[in-house]
C-alpha cells in the first residue's frame, strides 16, 4: 500500500482485523521478524508503517511470508526510496492499494463542496478545529519529514522556492520550461521536483491524448495536486477562494474523483486531457476510456455555463467510441444540448460515478 501522507493510514492501522502488531518500519527488524519474537502465530498478520523509511526489510518480508506464513499490509507514503534503493518489491506478493482524500461517499451529510475548495479533504485537515493551522502544518511538515528526512532532494531551499510555483500551476497545462524559468531553476532540475512530487503522492500529471482527431494537439500535460487544499497552502493563500482561483481548485476536486474511484473501483482504464493546438481556448478537460468506450468530461465552477464552455466538448465529437460528452457545473438543474451534451449539477455527477454509471445510464 502506497498512501498519501496523513491520507488516512492512521486510521487504516487500528482497524479491527486479525493484526498481530501495528509496528514502524523503524521497529520491524527488533519485533515482528526477529526471532525472538516466538509468540508471532503462523498466518498473523502485521501492519507495518513508513516502510520507504527502511527498504532493506522487505527482503525479510518476503522471508517470513514464505517461512512463516505471515501477512503484511506495508503502508507508506512514498515509493522514490523503494525504487532508487532497487529493494526486492515483492513482486507477484504483493497488491498495491492507494488511499486518497475522503470522497463524498464517505462525507454523507458532512460533505461541502465549498469546504473542500477552501480546505480540501485530508482527513488531517477535515477532522480539525482550525482547517487552517493544520494546511499550514502540513506543508511544512512535507518540506520537514518527507523531504528534509528522506533526503530527497540535494537543494532543500531550491525546492522549497519550487512548491508554491508549482502550486499555481494546479488544473493547467504543465509548461516546465516556464516553470523552470518562474522558479529560478533549470528544467533538468524542474523535472526532477516533478518526480518527486509524484513519487511522494503529493501531486500528479495526467497526460494529453494524442489521437490525431484531424487536428494537431497539444502535448503538454495537466499538473494536479491531490487536494485542494495542498496548492493553496503551498502558496500561502488560505483565504475564501477568489474566483480565479475557483475553476482549477473545482476541476482538480473533479480530477481527484475521478482518480480515486479508477483506483477503488475500477471506474475507467486510462485518462488523458485534450485539446488541439490551434485553439488556445478549446480543451477537454478528462477523455476517459474503458475498454473501448470513450467519455469526455469539461469541469466548469459556474451556475450557468455560457456556449464558449461547450467548445471542447464538440470539438472532440468525432472521437471513435465516445459515448457521452458531460460537462459538470454549480448549478441545481441537469440539462441537455440539442447536440447531446449532458450539463449534470455536481451532486449528480458524483451518484453517477458512485454508481459506476460513466458510460451509460443515470
Amino acid at each position: 500500500n502506497f498512501l498519501h501522507e496523513r491520507s488516512g493510514m492512521d486510521a487504516l492501522n487500528t482497524l479491527a482485523v486479525p493484526i498481530f502488531s501495528t509496528i514502524a518500519a523503524q521497529e520491524l527488524a527488533a519485533r515482528v521478524l526477529a526471532s525472538r519474537s516466538p509468540g508471532v502465530a503462523r498466518g498473523a498478520t502485521a501492519v507495518v508503517d513508513e516502510i520507504q523509511r527502511l527498504p532493506s526489510l522487505l527482503n525479510e518480508v518476503h522471508r517470513h511470508i514464505e517461512t512463516r506464513g505471515l501477512r503484511f499490509i506495508l503502508c507508506g507514503s512514498s515509493a522514490r526510496q523503494l525504487k532508487q534503493a532497487g529493494t526486492n518489491l515483492l513482486a507477484g506478493r504483493a497488491v498495491r492499494r492507494s488511499m486518497y482524500p475522503f470522497v463524498p461517499e464517505e462525507l454523507g451529510d458532512a460533505f461541502s463542496l465549498e469546504d473542500a475548495l477552501a480546505w480540501g479533504t485530508l482527513p488531517v485537515v477535515h477532522g480539525a478545529e482550525d482547517r487552517r493551522g493544520a494546511l499550514e502544518a502540513y506543508a511544512q511538515m512535507y518540506l520537514k519529514e518527507e523531504i528534509r528526512a528522506e533526503a530527497l532532494v540535494r537543494n532543500l531551499p531550491g525546492f522549497a522556492r519550487f512548491l508554491p510555483v508549482a502550486a499555481l500551476f494546479h488544473g493547467q497545462r504543465l509548461s516546465v520550461s516556464s516553470l523552470a524559468r518562474d522558479a529560478g531553476v533549470s528544467r533538468t532540475t524542474v523535472e526532477g521536483y516533478l518526480d518527486v512530487l509524484e513519487d511522494t503522492l503529493l501531486a500528479y500529471r495526467l497526460p494529453a491524448y494524442e489521437g490525431q482527431l484531424r487536428v494537431r494537439e497539444r502535448r503538454h500535460p495537466k499538473l494536479y495536486f491531490v487536494d485542494p487544499g495542498l496548492p493553496r497552502a503551498l502558496k500561502r493563500q488560505l483565504d475564501p477562494p477568489t474566483a480565479e482561483e475557483r475553476g482549477p481548485l473545482f476541476e482538480g476536486w473533479v480530477a481527484g474523483l475521478l482518480r480515486a474511484y479508477r483506483d477503488y473501483r475500477g471506474l475507467f482504464d486510462d485518462w488523458y486531457t485534450w485539446s488541439p493546438a490551434e485553439a488556445l481556448d478549446t480543451e477537454v478537460d478528462f477523455l476517459i476510456r474503458r475498454g473501448r468506450a470513450w467519455a469526455a468530461v469539461e469541469a466548469k465552477a459556474t451556475r450557468a455555463p455560457a456556449d464558449r464552455a461547450f467548445k471542447g466538448l464538440r470539438a472532440v465529437a468525432g472521437l471513435r467510441g465516445l459515448t457521452r460528452r458531460i460537462l459538470v457545473h454549480l448549478g441545481d438543474r441537469p440539462f441537455r444540448t440539442v447536440d447531446g451534451i449532458e450539463g449534470l449539477p455536481v451532486a449528480d455527477f458524483v451518484r453517477l460515478v458512485e454508481r459506476d454509471a460513466l458510460f451509460g445510464g443515470r
